[in-house]
């Protein structure tokens, strides 16, 4: 199986949705809906014209896993829609991680030094994942002022890239 991680746009937002919703709806029961999530509808102006990014990681030509970057302010981002698809999950495939480096190389070559990020009580495994990644988990009030916050995150981290 050969991994390829690449930026996506609006061409691939069906497939996007697909994934995203199914993670979300199917295998953690949380009540989103893509109508709570427009950005998925317009990622290329959402994300990419706003100084970020979305990355696919795609076997074949099948999309596994996604991660985004939102640039909120001059030096600092939010990690947005990172889900990998569960059979392709895991150490063996690395896909996350691979996901994760993609998008802190970009901030690197990019001038942002802060990442932020919001994410749910029930998704464990991801809070381990970010903490492994040396985030550190901060409180909500000590997120800076122009952090887009999602309504179901309660759940937050912060990582200083050096």
């Amino acid at each position: 199986m050969k991994l390829q991680i690449q930026p996506i746009g609006n061409s691939y937002s069906e497939q996007a949705i697909d994934l995203i919703l199914t993670i979300q709806q199917k295998e953690f029961n949380i009540p989103i809906t893509i109508q709570d999530q427009p950005d998925l509808l317009q990622i290329e102006s959402f994300y990419t014209e706003a100084g970020g990014d979305f990355w696919g990681a795609f076997v074949g030509d099948k999309l596994v896993g996604s991660i985004a970057l939102v640039k909120f302010d001059e030096r600092a981002g939010a990690i947005r829609k990172m889900f990998v698809k569960k059979e392709f999950r895991g150490k063996e495939l690395n896909i996350a991680q691979e996901l994760l480096e993609v998008l802190i190389s970009f901030c690197r070559k990019n001038g942002i030094d802060d990442l932020y990020l919001g994410t749910i009580t029930v998704l464990k495994a991801a809070q381990r994942f970010y903490e492994r990644n040396h985030f550190v988990k901060i409180e909500k009030e000590n997120l800076p002022v122009k952090f887009p916050l999602m309504s179901a995150d309660d759940v937050f981290y912060h990582l200083n890239i050096d």
